[in-house]
């Protein structure tokens, strides 16, 4: 089981803007793109992001991590138990 406040002490540490969030099962967004460095902890359930650009995609699951650079076009699609995640936007300079 995964520890919740360290995974949001960690996070805070790193990013500002810091909110959470879920979804039902199966839920999409298409793909898209933010103008800052997004960093996203699964905490419940799972997400899988397309790098759309990129022809990649990354699975999370709870305690994963996805770091998204600026300008990272992507779509996400919720898995069949739903999804709960806490991100932000990263500090200038941070990890």
């Amino acid at each position: 089981m995964i520890d919740e406040t360290e995974i949001r002490r960690r996070l805070e540490a790193d990013a500002h803007s810091c909110y959470q969030w879920s979804n039902g099962p199966d839920t999409v967004y298409p793909a898209h793109a933010h103008s800052y460095r997004k960093l996203l902890y699964c905490l419940k359930g799972s997400i899988r992001f397309d790098l759309v650009d990129r022809g990649a995609s990354q699975e999370l699951g709870p305690g994963d991590r996805l770091d998204l650079a600026p300008g990272t076009r992507h779509s996400a699609v919720v898995g069949r138990q739903g999804v709960t995640c806490l991100e932000g936007q990263a500090r200038e300079g941070g990890a």
